[in-house]
């Protein structure tokens, strides 16, 4: 039976093994898999790392290094989901370290261009809550961050 589960493939010029390195070390329960290397028959130098595989929190991915062709954008980003000020600060701090830029409302860019959303699970609390009113305070705080900050999504929500 075939595996079903999705692999996502990241698309890097030439820095796909740095960038599952890094990764590795920003999340806790992540892990590098096989690297495969280009034969020399076409597609890279002979020996230089075409894919290499990792597993970020149960999410299988593929770094590929397939040249200057394509770039991330801000269409795609992963959500971090955050219990704590502590782990919104942590990943935030990890992701823009080394040349990653903010972005607002919790968005940042990791040194390979990639996006990444570090979202506190209280906001999502706080915006999709039964009282209408509360939610479009706490989206109207949030849109003014760039970092998101629980206590001051939760004080603008309280009015």
């Amino acid at each position: 039976m075939t595996d079903n589960r999705l692999t996502t493939c990241l698309w890097f010029d030439g820095r796909a093994e740095d960038a599952a390195n890094f990764y590795v070390t920003v999340f806790d329960n992540a892990s590098i898999g096989q690297v495969a290397r280009y034969p020399g028959t076409g597609g890279g130098p002979a020996g230089s790392v075409m894919t290499v595989e990792f597993e970020i929190n149960g999410q299988k991915f593929v770094g590929l290094n397939g040249g200057p062709q394509f770039k991330f954008t801000e269409a795609v980003s992963f959500q971090i989901p955050c219990e704590t000020q502590e782990e919104v600060d942590y990943y935030w701090d990890r992701l823009t370290a080394d040349g990653g830029e903010e972005g607002p409302c919790g968005w940042v860019k990791d040194k390979f261009g990639l996006s990444w959303q570090v979202v506190p699970n209280r906001l999502l609390e706080l915006t999709t809550g039964p009282d209408a009113e509360q939610a479009a305070r706490a989206f109207e705080a949030m849109m003014s961050m760039h970092k998101l900050d629980i206590a001051a999504l939760e004080k603008a929500a309280a009015g």
